[in-house]
């Protein structure tokens, strides 16, 4: 029998660690040349396999594959692009079969979040019902923290880091002129859903007084007297308060705070920034000068300051999924195992793709303080160990190096082109 060659794609937004991923896949498949073929890339996720624009690993060189280990966004780019329904996507789904087979490509590993988790399970379902021989792996990916069984997603623990020391030093920032100018600070962070990523802010706070005085999550409905007051107490005790707001804080109604009434790709709503909606509240009510940043992508991009526990993670899995692939294993997500015990240890594990697909994952009651606006020790338990460890790129005139790819795309196999 010939070797089959194995499809990866990147789906949804990128992460300081993603391409960590694909390094660990095609180092290892690369070892496995006995029994793999080549590895292609989708050019920007999905559609590259849709549109037959692979790109061809093997005219990458082993420095520029080792390179991705330490380079951020997705190197060969990514897409918000949700393939529905079977019967809806039929088209699209027939299509993916077809130019895997013209690419003779018996492995397919989808890098990404519960819409891609859910993209692989209906790929896996299809390639049986058309009786094309195909191994389906889920790998995954997302800085929201959000998928279920997994014990943390590879992105979030840089993400998390990036966070924490964020609101750390511009804490320190704010005190030093809040005598007489700035009061309050507000630092919006990602998170539709769940608070993964505000929360992780609260790793900064080792004594009382300390930066973040207020968190703000989704899983905590928004009480604006209780806010008010909390806001205004940690002025007059400590001279100053600063604030991590996640972009997807809601009313008491349900709605989002930031809703600008628009969706995106996946139909998810697309928010606006809520921080200058809580900034203009702790004007008009309190009176307090204030500032407000938004990190959007700079948290999930700031691989110079990326966790070194997220990096060795998300390069374990993409080692891993070579090996069960060659297990035989499929319809399947990989994860990440956290060991009993006092000292923090991890392993990989799986799960069936369709308990995770779709399926998002808020944070727990017990890892919310009391009052709502903080996170406990519990929480601090679990999400200290994710940030853990430097791994730094290598630098060169006081910039990052980051690795870049000759990007060769394979010839096209078939005529026909495909709309998306």
């Amino acid at each position: 029998m010939s070797k089959k060659n194995i499809f990866y794609a990147q789906s949804g937004g990128v992460t300081a660690v993603i391409n960590a991923t694909a390094c660990g896949l095609i180092e290892e498949a690369r070892k496995q040349k006995a029994k793999i073929g080549k590895v292609y890339v989708g050019r920007n996720g999905i559609l590259g396999a849709l549109k037959q624009e692979l790109y061809d690993t093997s005219k990458e060189t082993a420095k520029a594959v080792a390179g991705l280990r330490h380079t951020p966004g997705g190197a060969f780019g990514s897409c918000r692009y949700k393939l529905k329904g079977l019967d809806e996507f039929k088209a699209q789904y027939e299509r993916l079969i077809e130019v895997f087979d013209a690419y003779d490509i018996g492995y397919f590993f989808y890098n990404g979040g519960g819409d891609s988790q859910d993209t692989t399970h209906k790929m896996s379902l299809m390639a049986k019902k058309l009786n094309y021989p195909l191994t389906c792996i889920g790998l995954p990916k997302t800085v929201d923290n959000d998928l279920a069984v997994t014990d943390n997603c590879p992105g979030f623990g840089s993400v998390a880091k990036y966070v924490a020391v964020s609101i750390r030093e511009a804490g320190l920032d704010v005190a030093s002129m809040a005598e007489t100018s700035t009061k309050v600070f507000i630092m919006e962070v990602m998170g539709r859903h769940a608070g993964w990523i505000a929360a992780a802010a609260g790793l900064a706070k080792e004594e009382a007084g300390s930066p973040p005085h207020v968190i703000l999550l989704p899983e905590v409905r928004f009480n604006e007297k209780a806010f008010l007051k909390k806001v205004d107490g940690c002025v007059k005790q400590y001279g100053y308060c600063t604030i991590v707001v996640s972009e997807g804080v809601r009313n008491k109604d349900g709605t989002f705070l930031s809703d600008q009434g628009l969706t995106d790709a996946f139909g998810h709503a697309q928010l606006g920034g809520v921080a200058p909606v809580i900034a203009q509240l702790v004007k008009s009510k309190l009176g307090y000068k204030y500032h407000w940043a938004v990190a959007d992508y700079l948290q999930r991009a700031a691989r110079h300051i990326a966790s070194k526990t997220d990096v060795d993670q998300a390069y374990a899995l993409g080692q891993a999924g070579i090996k069960y692939a060659l297990k035989g294993k499929s319809d399947i997500m990989l994860t990440i195992d956290r060991k009993p015990g006092k000292t923090y240890r991890w392993g990989i594990g799986e799960v069936a793709l369709k308990k995770v697909a779709n399926i998002e994952k808020a944070m727990p009651k017990k890892y919310i303080s009391k009052d709502g606006f903080g996170i406990t020790t519990a929480c601090r338990n679990y999400l200290s160990p994710l940030i853990r460890g430097e791994d730094y790129p290598p630098y060169k005139n006081g910039l990052p190096q980051y690795t870049r790819l000759k990007k060769v795309l394979a010839p096209k196999k078939l005529s026909r082109d495909f709309d998306v």
